[in-house]
């Protein structure tokens, strides 16, 4: 099970948001490649980069940023925030990521998902966002009256190589996990699951490793390695386990 960083842009610096909110913000770093160097020196195996601003608008807006933590790292990027067509998938892909995430464009239209799933295969992954079970779009300002392990069967029939899950209660409130959703997403799906949110401590990624044989590829973590109570090396160290 791989340990993932996340590196949030707004605004081309490195924050975290509350639950999402745009009005909840801590900024980390004015320079978010800077961020992205320093968690690949601690041995991160792969970044997790979301465009803020692009989730927002419906368009990448942080391009230059992202190009640049691309050309620095070695390990694998990936990226969310704003892919909503083949174009702007193919365009960030041309920067050299090695994955981009689809969510509201994939909720609102399923004829496009499956056309994102047949045209990149393993180089774009479901991104399912969920509140109290129920699948959540527009960068989580709006929830939708559909079940979110419904919605990512129906996206594995149409050919999703992967889902990064994550439950928008438990971002960034250090909280803990929500493993028994967690648990639930594994279990509705064959394709492998990446989790988020809500990661505080050693114990979560010790409780989400025993999903690792059930299809837990990995955890993405921010707000918990960005205050301290989560060191990046313990926690990788432990999903090697």
């Amino acid at each position: 099970m791989q340990v993932i960083p996340a590196v949030d842009i707004r605004g081309g610096k490195c924050v975290r948001l509350l639950q999402g909110r745009f009005d909840q913000e801590t900024v980390y770093a004015d320079d978010p490649v800077e961020m992205a160097a320093h968690w690949a020196r601690l041995g991160a195996p792969r970044l997790h980069v979301v465009d803020l601003d692009g989730a927002r608008t419906g368009q990448p807006q942080n391009a230059e940023a992202v190009t640049r933590i691309v050309r620095m790292l070695e390990i694998p990027v990936q990226l969310g925030g704003g892919i909503r067509s083949l174009e702007a998938a193919g365009r960030m892909l041309d920067l050299g990521l090695e994955r981009v995430i689809i969510g509201t464009s994939a909720a609102l239209d399923r004829e496009f998902a499956e056309c994102m799933f047949q045209a990149f295969g393993e180089h774009v992954a479901l991104g399912l966002d969920a509140r109290d079970g129920l699948v959540a779009i527009h960068g989580w300002q709006e929830t939708l009256d559909l079940k979110a392990v419904d919605f990512a069967r129906d996206m594995e029939a149409l050919g999703a190589r992967r889902i990064i899950y994550t439950d928008i209660s438990r971002d960034g409130m250090l909280a803990g996990v929500n493993f028994a959703a967690t648990e639930e997403m594994v279990n509705a799906v064959s394709i492998p699951v990446i989790a988020s949110g809500g990661v505080r401590s050693i114990d979560d990624i010790r409780s989400l490793k025993r999903l690792e044989p059930h299809g837990l590829e990995g955890v993405i973590t921010g707000k918990a390695i960005y205050t301290g109570s989560l060191d990046l090396r313990e926690a990788i160290a432990a999903a090697k386990g």
